[in-house]
Protein backbone atom coordinates (compact mmCIF):
# COMPACT_ATOMS: atom_id res chain seq x y z
CA UNK A 1 0.00 0.00 0.00
CA UNK A 2 1.07 3.59 -0.62
CA UNK A 3 1.41 5.63 2.57
CA UNK A 4 2.13 9.00 0.92
CA UNK A 5 1.10 10.18 -2.55
CA UNK A 6 2.53 13.48 -3.79
CA UNK A 7 1.59 14.85 -7.21
CA UNK A 8 3.20 18.00 -8.65
CA UNK A 9 3.45 19.62 -5.22
CA UNK A 10 4.74 23.22 -5.18
CA UNK A 11 5.44 25.70 -2.40
CA UNK A 12 6.90 29.18 -2.75
CA UNK A 13 8.23 31.70 -0.26
CA UNK A 14 7.97 34.88 -2.28
CA UNK A 15 10.00 34.26 -5.44
CA UNK A 16 11.82 31.29 -3.91
CA UNK A 17 10.51 27.88 -4.97
CA UNK A 18 10.93 25.64 -1.93
CA UNK A 19 9.20 22.78 -3.79
CA UNK A 20 8.88 22.76 -7.57
CA UNK A 21 6.15 20.44 -8.96
CA UNK A 22 7.46 17.54 -6.90
CA UNK A 23 5.97 14.08 -7.52
CA UNK A 24 6.77 11.19 -5.18
CA UNK A 25 5.18 8.02 -3.74
CA UNK A 26 6.27 6.49 -0.43
CA UNK A 27 5.18 2.97 0.38
CA UNK A 28 3.79 1.71 3.67
CA UNK A 29 6.37 0.11 5.94
CA UNK A 30 9.48 1.63 4.34
CA UNK A 31 12.14 3.95 5.71
CA UNK A 32 12.38 6.77 3.20
CA UNK A 33 15.29 9.19 3.42
CA UNK A 34 15.47 12.76 2.11
CA UNK A 35 18.99 13.92 1.20
CA UNK A 36 20.10 17.36 0.12
CA UNK A 37 21.79 20.56 1.18
CA UNK A 38 20.11 23.14 3.40
CA UNK A 39 17.39 24.82 1.36
CA UNK A 40 16.73 21.76 -0.80
CA UNK A 41 13.11 21.61 0.38
CA UNK A 42 13.29 18.68 2.81
CA UNK A 43 11.82 20.45 5.85
CA UNK A 44 9.19 22.21 3.73
CA UNK A 45 8.08 18.85 2.36
CA UNK A 46 7.75 17.35 5.85
CA UNK A 47 5.71 20.36 7.05
CA UNK A 48 3.40 20.00 4.06
CA UNK A 49 2.91 16.32 4.86
CA UNK A 50 1.66 17.10 8.37
CA UNK A 51 -0.45 20.09 7.38
CA UNK A 52 1.69 22.82 8.93
CA UNK A 53 1.97 24.49 5.52
CA UNK A 54 -0.50 24.96 2.67
CA UNK A 55 0.79 24.07 -0.83
CA UNK A 56 0.56 26.60 -3.64
CA UNK A 57 -0.18 23.86 -6.20
CA UNK A 58 -0.44 20.10 -6.49
CA UNK A 59 -1.94 17.48 -4.20
CA UNK A 60 -0.77 15.32 -1.33
CA UNK A 61 -2.39 12.42 0.51
CA UNK A 62 -0.98 11.01 3.73
CA UNK A 63 -2.36 7.68 4.98
CA UNK A 64 -5.27 8.28 2.62
CA UNK A 65 -6.08 11.65 4.21
CA UNK A 66 -5.76 15.30 3.20
CA UNK A 67 -3.29 16.95 5.65
CA UNK A 68 -5.30 20.19 5.70
CA UNK A 69 -8.93 19.09 5.47
CA UNK A 70 -8.51 16.04 7.70
CA UNK A 71 -5.78 17.37 9.97
CA UNK A 72 -7.25 16.20 13.27
CA UNK A 73 -7.75 12.63 12.10
CA UNK A 74 -4.29 12.52 10.52
CA UNK A 75 -2.39 13.89 13.51
CA UNK A 76 -3.63 11.06 15.70
CA UNK A 77 -1.75 8.69 13.40
CA UNK A 78 1.54 10.50 12.87
CA UNK A 79 4.57 11.40 14.95
CA UNK A 80 6.69 14.42 14.09
CA UNK A 81 10.15 15.31 15.34
CA UNK A 82 11.22 18.79 14.17
CA UNK A 83 14.81 19.77 13.48
CA UNK A 84 15.01 21.83 16.68
CA UNK A 85 13.50 20.19 19.79
CA UNK A 86 10.16 21.67 20.87
CA UNK A 87 10.04 20.89 24.58
CA UNK A 88 8.83 22.48 27.81
CA UNK A 89 12.10 23.32 29.56
CA UNK A 90 10.56 23.84 33.00
CA UNK A 91 8.94 20.39 32.95
CA UNK A 92 10.84 17.18 33.57
CA UNK A 93 11.52 14.69 30.84
CA UNK A 94 8.76 12.43 32.16
CA UNK A 95 6.29 15.33 32.37
CA UNK A 96 6.98 16.25 28.74
CA UNK A 97 6.18 12.70 27.65
CA UNK A 98 3.09 12.59 29.85
CA UNK A 99 1.88 15.84 28.28
CA UNK A 100 2.14 14.49 24.73
CA UNK A 101 0.74 11.13 25.77
CA UNK A 102 -2.33 12.77 27.31
CA UNK A 103 -2.82 14.78 24.12
CA UNK A 104 -3.16 11.44 22.31
CA UNK A 105 -5.38 10.02 25.11
CA UNK A 106 -3.24 6.92 25.57
CA UNK A 107 -4.91 4.28 27.77
CA UNK A 108 -1.67 2.76 29.10
CA UNK A 109 0.12 6.07 29.48
CA UNK A 110 2.50 5.29 32.36
CA UNK A 111 3.73 2.06 30.75
CA UNK A 112 4.25 3.80 27.40
CA UNK A 113 6.22 6.61 29.05
CA UNK A 114 8.42 4.20 31.02
CA UNK A 115 9.17 2.11 27.93
CA UNK A 116 9.96 5.16 25.81
CA UNK A 117 12.26 6.66 28.45
CA UNK A 118 14.14 3.36 28.59
CA UNK A 119 14.43 3.29 24.81
CA UNK A 120 16.13 6.69 24.66
CA UNK A 121 18.24 5.95 27.75
CA UNK A 122 16.80 8.78 29.84
CA UNK A 123 15.19 6.85 32.69
CA UNK A 124 17.84 8.04 35.17
CA UNK A 125 17.20 11.70 34.27
CA UNK A 126 13.43 11.47 33.84
CA UNK A 127 12.73 13.49 37.01
CA UNK A 128 15.10 16.33 36.08
CA UNK A 129 13.85 19.52 34.37
CA UNK A 130 14.62 19.69 30.68
CA UNK A 131 16.60 22.93 31.02
CA UNK A 132 19.32 20.86 32.73
CA UNK A 133 19.60 18.52 29.72
CA UNK A 134 22.40 18.62 27.16
CA UNK A 135 21.61 19.23 23.48
CA UNK A 136 21.88 15.52 22.73
CA UNK A 137 19.53 14.62 25.58
CA UNK A 138 16.95 17.13 24.32
CA UNK A 139 17.24 15.54 20.88
CA UNK A 140 16.52 12.12 22.38
CA UNK A 141 13.54 13.41 24.36
CA UNK A 142 12.15 15.11 21.25
CA UNK A 143 12.27 11.75 19.45
CA UNK A 144 10.54 10.10 22.42
CA UNK A 145 7.67 12.61 22.19
CA UNK A 146 7.18 11.62 18.55
CA UNK A 147 7.24 7.90 19.41
CA UNK A 148 5.24 7.64 22.62
CA UNK A 149 1.85 7.06 20.91
CA UNK A 150 3.27 4.50 18.41
CA UNK A 151 2.26 6.31 15.22
CA UNK A 152 1.51 4.74 11.83
CA UNK A 153 3.72 7.37 10.18
CA UNK A 154 6.84 8.86 11.74
CA UNK A 155 8.34 12.04 10.26
CA UNK A 156 11.83 12.90 11.45
CA UNK A 157 13.87 16.01 10.66
CA UNK A 158 17.56 15.25 11.38
CA UNK A 159 16.67 12.75 14.16
CA UNK A 160 20.13 11.61 15.26
CA UNK A 161 22.00 14.92 15.40
CA UNK A 162 24.01 14.95 18.62
CA UNK A 163 23.29 11.28 19.38
CA UNK A 164 26.24 9.00 20.16
CA UNK A 165 26.91 5.97 17.87
CA UNK A 166 25.68 3.38 20.38
CA UNK A 167 22.34 5.08 20.91
CA UNK A 168 22.03 5.76 17.18
CA UNK A 169 22.30 2.00 16.61
CA UNK A 170 19.50 1.49 19.15
CA UNK A 171 17.34 4.02 17.33
CA UNK A 172 17.85 2.30 14.00
CA UNK A 173 17.04 -1.08 15.50
CA UNK A 174 13.80 0.45 16.81
CA UNK A 175 13.04 2.10 13.45
CA UNK A 176 13.42 -1.23 11.67
CA UNK A 177 11.19 -3.00 14.21
CA UNK A 178 8.55 -0.30 13.67
CA UNK A 179 8.58 -0.63 9.88
CA UNK A 180 8.40 -4.43 10.17
CA UNK A 181 5.18 -3.88 12.13
CA UNK A 182 3.86 -1.60 9.36
CA UNK A 183 4.95 1.89 10.42
CA UNK A 184 6.24 4.18 7.67
CA UNK A 185 9.21 6.44 8.45
CA UNK A 186 10.22 9.51 6.47
CA UNK A 187 13.38 11.29 7.57
CA UNK A 188 15.67 14.03 6.38
CA UNK A 189 19.31 13.49 7.22
CA UNK A 190 22.82 14.73 6.54
CA UNK A 191 24.33 11.57 8.03
CA UNK A 192 25.50 9.59 5.01
CA UNK A 193 26.61 6.66 7.15
CA UNK A 194 23.03 6.13 8.30
CA UNK A 195 21.30 7.05 5.04
CA UNK A 196 22.36 3.65 3.72
CA UNK A 197 19.98 2.04 6.22
CA UNK A 198 16.98 3.60 4.47
CA UNK A 199 14.98 1.46 2.05
CA UNK A 200 14.95 4.29 -0.49
CA UNK A 201 16.55 7.70 -0.78
CA UNK A 202 15.50 10.86 -2.61
CA UNK A 203 18.27 13.30 -3.47
CA UNK A 204 16.78 16.81 -3.55
CA UNK A 205 17.94 20.18 -4.81
CA UNK A 206 15.93 23.41 -5.01
CA UNK A 207 12.64 21.63 -4.40
CA UNK A 208 13.11 18.92 -7.01
CA UNK A 209 14.06 15.25 -6.79
CA UNK A 210 17.25 14.56 -8.75
CA UNK A 211 17.33 10.82 -8.04
CA UNK A 212 15.17 8.36 -6.11
CA UNK A 213 16.40 4.84 -5.54
CA UNK A 214 17.50 2.26 -2.99
CA UNK A 215 20.99 2.93 -1.59
CA UNK A 216 22.34 0.07 -3.72
CA UNK A 217 20.93 1.73 -6.82
CA UNK A 218 22.58 5.04 -5.98
CA UNK A 219 25.87 3.26 -5.31
CA UNK A 220 25.56 1.56 -8.71
CA UNK A 221 25.37 4.99 -10.35
CA UNK A 222 28.65 5.97 -8.72
CA UNK A 223 32.23 5.55 -9.85
CA UNK A 224 34.37 2.59 -8.76
CA UNK A 225 38.14 2.27 -8.86
CA UNK A 226 39.45 -1.25 -9.53
CA UNK A 227 43.09 -1.90 -8.74
CA UNK A 228 44.72 -5.07 -10.12
CA UNK A 229 48.12 -6.08 -8.82
CA UNK A 230 50.24 -8.72 -10.55
CA UNK A 231 53.76 -9.96 -9.91
CA UNK A 232 55.02 -7.44 -12.43
CA UNK A 233 52.78 -4.37 -12.16
CA UNK A 234 49.82 -2.64 -10.62
CA UNK A 235 47.05 -0.97 -12.66
CA UNK A 236 44.05 1.18 -11.67
CA UNK A 237 40.83 1.43 -13.67
CA UNK A 238 37.98 3.87 -12.96
CA UNK A 239 34.61 2.53 -14.11
CA UNK A 240 31.00 3.63 -13.89
CA UNK A 241 29.41 0.18 -13.90
CA UNK A 242 31.44 -2.04 -11.59
CA UNK A 243 29.38 -5.21 -12.09
CA UNK A 244 29.74 -5.08 -15.89
CA UNK A 245 33.30 -3.71 -16.01
CA UNK A 246 34.99 -6.20 -13.68
CA UNK A 247 34.46 -9.32 -15.86
CA UNK A 248 35.86 -7.48 -18.89
CA UNK A 249 38.94 -6.45 -16.94
CA UNK A 250 39.49 -9.99 -15.65
CA UNK A 251 39.21 -11.48 -19.13
CA UNK A 252 42.22 -9.40 -20.03
CA UNK A 253 44.26 -11.40 -17.51
CA UNK A 254 42.66 -14.75 -18.39
CA UNK A 255 42.69 -15.61 -14.67
CA UNK A 256 46.46 -15.39 -14.74
CA UNK A 257 48.05 -16.98 -11.66
CA UNK A 258 50.23 -13.90 -11.46
CA UNK A 259 47.24 -11.84 -10.33
CA UNK A 260 47.74 -11.61 -6.59
CA UNK A 261 45.14 -9.09 -5.47
CA UNK A 262 42.12 -7.21 -6.80
CA UNK A 263 40.91 -4.19 -4.83
CA UNK A 264 37.68 -2.33 -5.51
CA UNK A 265 37.02 1.14 -4.08
CA UNK A 266 33.45 2.38 -4.45
CA UNK A 267 32.59 6.05 -4.59
CA UNK A 268 31.17 7.12 -1.18
CA UNK A 269 27.47 8.00 -1.03
CA UNK A 270 28.33 11.55 -0.03
CA UNK A 271 30.38 12.00 -3.22
CA UNK A 272 27.57 10.56 -5.35
CA UNK A 273 25.04 12.96 -3.79
CA UNK A 274 27.36 15.95 -4.18
CA UNK A 275 28.07 15.00 -7.79
CA UNK A 276 24.34 14.69 -8.56
CA UNK A 277 23.71 18.11 -7.05
CA UNK A 278 26.70 19.58 -8.89
CA UNK A 279 25.68 18.12 -12.25
CA UNK A 280 22.17 19.46 -11.82
CA UNK A 281 23.55 22.87 -10.94
CA UNK A 282 25.63 22.84 -14.15
CA UNK A 283 22.52 21.94 -16.18
CA UNK A 284 20.69 24.93 -14.70
CA UNK A 285 23.50 27.24 -15.74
Amino acid sequence: MTAIQIDRLSKHYGKLAALDALTLNIEQGEIFGLLGANGAGKTTLIKLLIGLLKPDAGTVQVLGLDPLRQARELRRQIGYMPQSPVLYDDLTGRENLLFWGRAHRLPDLQQRVDATLALINLSARAADPVYTYSGGMKQRLSLACALVHRPRLLLLDEPTTGVDPKLRHTFWTTFREMTTAGTTIVMSTHQMDEAIYCDRLAVMREGRVLACDAPAGLFASGQSTIEIETDAARSRHQVSDYAAALPALLREYQLDAAVRRITVEHEPLESIVLRLIGENNADVR
